[in-house]
Order: structure tokens, then C-alpha cells, then sequence
């Protein structure tokens, strides 16, 4: 009995063994059948920004010509999604301008992206955005599926996406409080102990606190602000300032009434941005051609009167500046917790117009954020849908009841960087005992453009504002002054200096002058921003054409092109000498001078003394070196330090490949430069 059970356990495990190889080998048949399906890489155009890209890492393929500036790019090796993904790519170098595939990896918003130059693309800085993304090459890894088709975001979220990055911060808890009364037999009623005011509609009842000899007006402070006396002063007090005897009378009478203040303080509707055509009674001043934005306090600690004399102070400024379209224009942003575009540049042209649209102006509340709103301005203001008009100097007059809520150093820094000229106004600061509240101290020299005063008005009161009016209108229009309207790319005269001896050859010749074209084609040209000047130089010296002679992109790289070559002797350091007399005693005072020597051997005369002269004479001097030129020369013509103002290539064919590297060293010098 026992061997016979024995014998039936082993043919069941006998048959369990059969079984299971059976299976084993059935699954080896299904895995050797289903092979994994190819990945197939999705194809994305030149103009697809990576925030329209759902997925959070995918790879995909770029086609060629991306290399396009039409194709914008923000920062550098982090990108804000806002950039198109194949110009990113070409810019960080993972691909060149004939495309190819790409990794691209999701990543957190950054608090601001830095410009750069790369790979022929240009990108711009940004003060920050809410999603980034970096790139690599196009190989998969390990383990990781990636999508063989791209998700999208349909343009109903992208719009509610954008919208959020206008309100990265919480609005704060705004308390009511009420100035400290003045001994007095005018009996007051007692108010209720301070409350939250929420940010929903909530019916508010003014105090009633208007006696017979004064008027006493409940205030919303942030905190860290002063509560000031906001008491009626006799309009007797100003009878020598009509204006700001207009504006105290009109805030007299009746309660303050916060209206729209306590709102989300998004945009103003679309209908009060739109242009109005208009028939202008003056074309404005043109000696005075500045786009301006003013950024006029609406916070609560102002107050209502106060609020009333900043919105006469602009109507005085509008109307001293002469507004018009061949002129200066001005729009007006209001900030408290949100800053608001109250209308652009191209909305309101003169300024009888102007003032009628400042006075319908109404108060927002919140706290002091002027560090949000000079992101604003710098991200939303001066576009060319707003009516920026490209050649007028950008300035931001910011107007400051107190002190910030929030920091200005970096908002404002991004801001320079941009070319905007930043004023500040700032009344009734703080003093000794509130200096502790201040979150930024010196926030002021740490915003303006320069710390020497110009930039900055510092009003005891803001019933002395009205004496600053002139004083700010002749330093906004003194063009010549505005620092920050001079970056890298539109503040030099750049003299090229060109080897045409017989060295060269005609060929070779050809090459330089579409190299001296790509370096020229990086600037912005025109009588007002960089001027262009070529001499070319054998034994003896040409003027092709002086600063002076073209102010337009095309007119300069139509004169490179029709340079003859000469042919001759290799005479550099009288070419040098020939350039500062013809070319660089005729720059203008505010110009930055820069000599671009090109040459192909070594000079048949001493280039010392000239070379010491032109960097005597502020010039600052880089040497391009091809083939047989003497190194030594190169590095004693060049500005100190030599490895940042002397380049070398072996053929002419290579000269292309310095022009990045050029124009990179050229901007860093002019960053480097201290702001006083």
C-alpha cells in the first residue's frame, strides 16, 4: 500500500514537472513573438515653447533653422518654458542650426533667468517665471519610457497658466487702525476694536469722524508703516500752490470710500487700454523723445488726499513734458499688492488727453510691493504692443509714500539690465525710530540707475511735491544722462581698422569683410545708439566710411560690401594712428570708443606708440590675428587684459567662429563697468 502511494506522488510530480516545462518554453515562444515596438521620436516646429508641452520629459526632434531670433529663448542652460525649446537647444549647444533630437526635462520656476550670447542665438534675461526646463542630448535612458506623441495644453489653460505667474505672491492681511486724536473738546465716537478685512466684497461704513475744526480719516496700514496724520489742513496753509489747494479742497468733503481697492488688482479691462484715434493739439517736444512709465503708489498707507496731490503732481509733470507722439509719451502703472497697467504709452498722446485719463484714476489699497511692480514694468511695460518705440530711451519714475513692502535690489537690477532708466521719488521717508521696519535699507541707491543723486528726489512732504516738477522733467529729457538706456549693443563708436596688403588676397579679403559684417550685424545702429567706421591700410591709409556717414543696419552692411581691396604693404601702427585722427576724434563724448584691428602678418613699422596713444585716448583696442600674425604685435596693441581683447585663428575661413566670443567679451566689459 505504502509503495503504491509512493508511486502515485511521483507521477503527479513527474506530470507537475512536465507541465511547467511546458509552460516555461510556451513563454519563452511569447517573448521571442512580441518584440518591443520601435520608439518613435515626435517631430516639434522651431516656435513651440516648452510651456505648451504637457509632459514633464520627453524627447523629440528639431528641424533645421532654428537658429532664427524670431525664435525667443529666456536664460541660460536653465530656460524659462516660456522660450522655444529647439532655440534653446540650439543655444545651449546640444544641437546646431540643422536640428537633431533633443532630451528635455521639466523643472522648477526660477526666480530670474540671465541673458546670454551662444551658439549664434541671442537669449534674454527675464525676472522669473513659473516652470523651467534644461536639455540634453536626445538618448534614452535606462527604464524610461518616453511618449512617441506630445501632449499639449489646449489655449484655454495656457491662458489661465499665464495668468497665475502675475500673482506669485499672497495678498497680506491688511488691519484697520485709526490716527492717535489730538486733544481736543470735540468729542469723537469710540471705534470698535481693529478687525481682518477680508479680500471678498464686504460692505465697509466709513467712520464718521469730520468735527468742526478738523477732519480725522481712518487709514489701512501694512504693517511695519507709520500711521501719519492724515487731519484736514487749512487750505490757507497752501494758497501759494493752487494745485494742491485743488486737491485738498476736492478730497474735503464726504467719506473715504475704498471702491475698488480691496479687489483682485488684476489688469484694467481691455476697453480702456485700446487707442483712441486721436488728433493730437501738439506733436510733443521733440528734444524730449522718452518713453516713460510712472509707478504711482495706491497703497494704503497714502491715503486719499495724498493720493489726490500725487495724481495733480502727474498732471503737472504731462503737461511741463509736452506729450506727443514726436515727443515723450507716458503711461502709468498703480501698485499696492498687485500692480495694474492703468493705460500704455500709445493710449493717451497728448497731454490735455492725458490728464483727463489721470484724474478717473482711482485708489487699489494693498501694501507698498514696489519690487513687484518694477518686475511688472520690466516684463509687461515696454513692449511693442504697449507703444514702445524702439529708439526712445526707456525710463520708470517710481513714487514711494514711505517705504517698500517688499525688496527692489534684484527687481530693479534686471530692470538696468534692460536698459530702463529708474528714477525714484520718494516722500516722507521713514525716520530714525521706523528705519527698523524698513525691509531694504538704502533701497533707493540700490534700485536708481546711479547713486550720485541724479536719479533720485527725496520730498520732506507731499505738499512740497509740486516744487520737483521741473527739476524731474529736465532730468528725464537730458537724453544724454539716461545711463541706463546704454547697454552693450547701442553706446559705441566701433572703428574697424582692416589689413588690405597684398597678403591678404582677394579672396581671403572678401571673408574678412563678412566677418567685420557679422560683428556689426550684433549691433544696434543708428545715430543715437552704436555708429560703425571702417579704415582700411596698406603702406598708406583709407577712410571707407566715418561714424557719421550711416545710421541704419542695412546702409552699414551694404558700405562693408562695396570696400574695395587695395593691396600694398602692412603699415599697422600707422594705420592706428590714421584711425584716431579720421575715425575716433570725431566720437561723440558719451560714447564708448572701440578699435576691431584685423590684420595678417607682422606690421613693417612699430606699433607701440600708436597702440599706447589709442589706449591713452580711452579707445579700447582688440586685435584679430590670422595666419602669419605676429603675436607679440597683437598682444601690444590690445587693451589690458590681453586674453580678453586679442584673438588668433589660423585660416580667414575660421574668423567666424571668434565672432560669439568677441561680442560675449565686449558686453561683460560694459557690465563690469561700476554703476556711479
Amino acid at each position: 500500500m505504502g509503495i503504491a502511494v509512493l508511486t502515485m506522488k511521483a507521477s503527479v510530480i513527474e506530470m507537475f514537472l512536465v507541465l511547467l516545462l511546458i509552460g516555461t518554453s510556451g513563454t519563452k515562444e511569447v517573448t521571442k513573438k512580441s518584440k518591443k515596438p520601435k520608439f518613435s521620436v515626435p517631430q516639434i516646429n522651431c516656435d513651440v515653447k516648452a510651456g505648451k508641452i504637457i509632459n514633464p520629459e520627453f524627447i523629440a526632434k528639431c528641424p533645421a533653422g532654428c537658429q532664427d531670433p524670431k525664435y525667443h529663448v529666456y536664460g541660460t542652460d536653465i530656460y524659462a518654458s516660456y522660450s522655444s525649446v529647439c532655440g534653446a537647444a540650439v543655444h545651449s549647444g546640444v544641437v546646431d542650426n540643422s536640428g537633431g533630437k533633443i532630451l528635455v526635462r521639466k523643472v522648477a520656476g526660477q526666480s530670474g533667468y540671465k541673458g546670454s550670447y551662444s551658439n549664434g542665438i541671442r537669449s534674454l534675461s527675464l525676472p522669473r517665471w513659473r516652470e523651467s526646463f534644461i536639455i540634453s542630448e536626445g538618448k534614452q535612458k535606462r527604464g524610461v519610457t518616453y511618449p512617441s506623441a506630445l501632449e499639449y495644453s489646449s489655449p484655454k489653460s495656457s491662458v489661465a497658466k499665464a495668468d497665475e505667474t502675475t500673482k506669485p505672491y499672497q495678498k497680506s492681511t491688511v488691519f484697520l487702525s485709526t490716527t492717535p486724536l489730538p486733544t481736543s473738546t470735540t468729542r469723537v465716537p469710540a471705534t470698535t476694536p481693529a478687525e481682518p478685512l477680508s479680500t471678498t466684497a464686504k460692505p465697509w461704513t466709513p467712520l464718521d469722524t469730520t468735527t468742526s475744526t478738523s477732519t480725522i480719516t481712518a487709514r489701512l496700514q501694512p504693517a511695519g508703516h507709520r500711521i501719519r496724520d492724515t487731519g484736514f489742513r487749512s487750505t490757507a496753509a497752501y494758497a501759494g500752490n493752487p494745485s494742491v489747494t485743488q486737491a485738498l479742497t476736492a478730497g474735503e468733503t464726504g467719506s473715504w470710500k475704498p471702491g475698488l481697492a480691496l479687489s483682485d488688482a488684476g489688469s484694467r479691462p481691455n476697453e480702456e487700454l485700446k487707442t483712441r484715434p486721436l488728433e493730437p493739439a501738439s506733436k510733443g517736444d521733440p528734444n524730449c523723445k522718452v518713453d516713460l512709465s510712472f509707478l504711482i503708489d495706491g497703497s494704503w498707507s497714502i491715503g486719499k488726499r495724498r493720493f489726490r496731490i500725487q495724481k495733480q503732481f502727474l498732471k503737472d509733470v504731462s503737461q511741463a513734458l509736452d506729450i506727443g507722439p514726436a515727443g515723450p509719451l507716458l503711461g502709468i502703472v498703480q501698485y499696492g499688492d498687485s500692480p495694474s497697467m492703468e493705460f500704455n504709452l500709445k493710449t493717451h498722446v497728448d497731454s490735455r488727453d492725458l490728464k483727463a485719463a489721470i484724474e478717473k484714476i482711482s485708489q487699489r489699497g494693498g501694501l507698498s510691493n514696489v519690487g513687484r511692480a518694477l518686475s511688472f514694468v520690466t516684463k509687461n511695460f515696454f513692449s511693442n504692443a504697449n507703444g514702445n518705440r524702439g529708439g526712445a530711451p526707456n525710463v520708470a519714475i517710481v513714487m514711494v509714500d514711505g517705504w517698500p513692502t517688499d525688496k527692489v535690489e534684484e527687481a530693479s537690477r534686471l530692470a538696468r539690465e534692460s536698459g530702463i532708466n529708474i528714477f525714484f521719488i520718494t516722500i516722507e521717508g521713514a525716520v530714525e525710530n521706523e528705519k527698523q521696519n524698513v525691509i531694504e535699507p538704502n533701497f533707493v541707491n540700490k534700485a536708481v540707475c546711479r547713486q550720485n543723486g541724479f536719479y533720485s528726489f527725496n520730498v520732506l512732504s507731499w505738499f512740497s511735491l509740486h516744487k520737483i516738477v521741473q527739476p524731474l522733467v529736465k532730468r528725464v529729457c537730458d537724453t544724454n544722462r539716461l545711463a541706463c538706456s546704454k547697454t552693450c549693443l547701442n553706446s559705441a563708436d566701433i572703428g574697424f581698422v582692416i589689413d588690405g596688403s597684398s597678403s591678404v588676397g582677394t579672396g581671403n579679403f572678401r571673408t574678412l569683410l563678412q566677418f567685420v559684417a557679422n560683428l556689426s550685424k550684433e549691433f544696434e545702429i543708428s545715430d543715437t545708439d552704436t555708429r560703425i567706421g571702417a579704415v582700411q591700410y596698406t603702406y598708406e591709409q583709407r577712410l571707407e566710411f566715418g561714424f557719421d556717414k550711416y545710421s541704419t543696419k542695412q546702409d552699414i552692411l551694404n558700405a562693408i560690401k562695396r570696400v574695395n581691396y587695395w593691396s600694398g604693404g602692412t603699415s599697422t601702427g600707422a594705420a592706428i594712428n590714421y584711425a584716431l585722427e579720421h575715425l575716433f576724434k570725431k566720437s561723440k563724448p558719451n560714447k564708448r570708443k572701440l578699435m576691431i584691428l584685423i590684420t595678417d602678418g607682422r606690421s613693417y613699422d612699430d606699433v607701440r606708440v600708436p597702440a599706447m596713444a589709442a589706449h591713452q585716448n580711452g579707445v579700447i583696442t582688440y586685435s584679430i590675428g590670422i595666419a602669419w600674425a605676429a603675436q607679440d604685435e597683437l598682444e601690444v596693441i590690445a587693451t589690458h587684459p590681453t586674453k580678453d581683447h586679442s584673438f588668433f585663428v589660423d585660416e580667414f575661413d575660421d574668423l567666424y567662429r571668434s565672432v560669439p566670443k568677441i561680442i560675449q567679451n565686449i558686453c561683460t566689459e560694459f557690465n563690469s563697468q561700476p554703476r556711479n
